[in-house]
């Protein structure tokens, strides 16, 4: 099994990795802050019942997440994150901009670890990347319990 690739990624996320793999440095911390700006805000419904978002306890931000299937049976994801936590924002509008739509199995095939191919260890502390790792598990965890609902 050691030999075996990793599954490949989504296009769009595979786009996405490849773009902050290969900027400088200083670019790439600019577009994880780009990203924190495009994320889109909750839809009303989840702001007058947050009750249905899941907690990211491991996240050093308050992070909250929650997925519904969509009519074509994608996944739709929001995600409700400080602004005060831009590079944390910046995570979840990248995954929002990837992964929305997707089936629920791209989603579940996307590789623990992909974001530690962006080059964002050089830029983000270490806890803030466990953070990440702990964010895409619930979600990932999330679009299991409603594929199955």
């Amino acid at each position: 099994m050691s030999d075996s690739a990793p599954a490949p990624l989504p296009e769009k996320l595979q786009s996405i990795v490849s773009m902050f793999r290969s900027a400088p440095k200083a670019l790439r911390l600019q577009a994880l802050l780009e990203y924190s700006k495009k994320l889109p805000g909750l839809p009303e419904k989840y702001v007058e019942h947050p009750e249905f978002l899941q907690p990211v306890p491991e996240c050093t931000s308050p992070f909250f997440l929650v997925t519904e299937r969509d009519e074509k049976g994608g996944v739709n994801m929001y995600f409700k994150v400080p602004e005060e936590a831009p590079t944390v924002r910046g995570y979840a509008g990248i995954l929002h901009e990837a992964l929305s739509g997707a089936t629920p199995d791209e989603i579940l095939s996307v590789p623990d670890q992909f974001y530690m191919d962006m080059g964002l260890t050089e830029l983000i502390t270490p806890m803030r990347l466990r953070g990440m790792g702990a964010i895409l598990m619930r979600l990932k965890n999330d679009v299991r319990e409603h594929a199955q609902a």
